[in-house]
């Protein structure tokens, strides 16, 4: 297994610069999540490590090899789709070995990886079966088996959970972190999915318009983004954010009744605009005399998701725990716990601290 270096890397399509010089050190062994919004250059970015993407400048390297200029084939990686590419006259355990049987492996060494791969992915009993026979998920697990069999030094991944049902995505989820757990392999995967990066990563890269934003381990995200657009993209339901502004040392909030918030981040002078970023679950609702109410509550067992439009028209979801039940349209306070906002910098977008 081998780690992966990204060293100043650049991807142009003529005039048109679409990653603008990545530095990315993977370790060996790494699950590693490439994220952001649709077009931010993650799936660029992964094709140009598989060398499915000419690289315009810069170099990659895979342990102490440089690949920037190699064939696919000479990379020593594994690359597994969004769509299964499975061929539908073979079987199982065929789809498996056909990258195995063209490269004129022996076919006992051939049966040996498959078999060993089937019992990691529990395909075992599919093995003679073709891919009409089995379910999107199972269909997914054998094209992850067809890249465990050629014994790869890196494992990509593109988006490979996108065209399952939401119940199969969690099984699939599940799947993955095992099998990096027991492989151990390095790992990149993309997704736009920000749950998907948060279960699944050691480390985190989001990305934006061809640049890294903030890298580091799901729970460094989220309790301590670099900028507004982190903030915002990192945890499920997304950040609010309302405008504020700083009054001797503190930031009075318009949308939440002219609420004081007290900080000990250093804050520009008296009345300068604020972008302040507040998570749901840090937020709760109660019943009581106030321009705020619950336009929408959604149940979900365990927890609910209050939506609600501040006076001034600003959007607010807040996360509510336990059995308390405020009706659609009621008036209701909101309260912030103590230390968990956010500031931000309305014209740059970094926080302040």
């Amino acid at each position: 297994m081998s780690g992966v270096t990204l060293d100043k890397v650049v991807k142009k399509y003529g005039d048109v610069q679409v990653i603008h010089g990545v530095d990315l050190e993977i370790e060996d062994g790494e699950f590693c999540v490439f994220v952001g919004p649709s077009g931010c250059g993650k799936s660029t970015l992964l094709r140009m490590v598989a060398g499915l993407e000419e690289t315009t400048d810069g170099a990659i390297q895979i342990g102490a090899r440089d690949v920037t200029r190699a064939d696919p084939a000479d990379r020593g990686v594994a690359m597994v789709f969004q769509t299964y590419a499975l061929y539908p006259h073979m079987t199982v355990e065929e789809n498996m070995g056909f990258g195995l049987k063209m490269n004129k492996v022996p076919k006992d060494q051939i049966k040996a990886k498959v078999d060993e791969a089937a019992e990691i992915l529990q395909l075992g009993e599919y093995l003679q079966r073709k891919p009409k026979a089995l379910s999107g998920g199972q269909r997914q697990r054998v094209a992850i088996g067809r890249a465990i069999v050629r014994g790869p030094e890196v494992f990509l991944f593109d988006e490979p959970l996108s065209n399952l049902d939401a119940e199969l995505r969690v099984d699939m989820r599940v799947e993955i972190a095992r099998l990096h757990k027991e492989i151990g392999a390095t790992m990149i995967y993309v997704t736009h999915d920000q749950v998907e990066a948060m279960t699944l990563a050691d480390k985190i890269v989001v990305l934006r318009a061809g640049h890294i934003e903030q890298l580091g381990s799901p729970m460094e995200l989220y309790q301590n983004p670099d900028n507004k657009f982190v903030a915002g993209f990192i945890g499920s339901p997304s950040m609010n954010f309302l405008e504020g502004v700083v009054e001797a040392g503190k930031v009075r909030v318009a949308a939440l009744g002219d609420q004081l918030i007290e900080t000990d981040v250093a804050l520009p002078a008296d009345g300068a605009k604020i972008t302040v970023g507040l998570r749901p679950q840090h937020l709760a609702v109660a019943a009581g005399d106030s321009p705020l109410s619950v336009d929408i509550r959604e149940r979900l067992g365990g927890v609910a998701y209050d939506y609600l439009t501040t006076p001034t028209g600003e959007a607010l979801v807040v996360e509510t725990r336990g059995d308390e039940d405020i009706p659609t349209g009621a008036s209701v306070t909101l309260s912030i716990a103590e230390g968990t906002a956010m500031f931000f910098d309305p014209k740059t977008e970094q926080r302040l601290r």
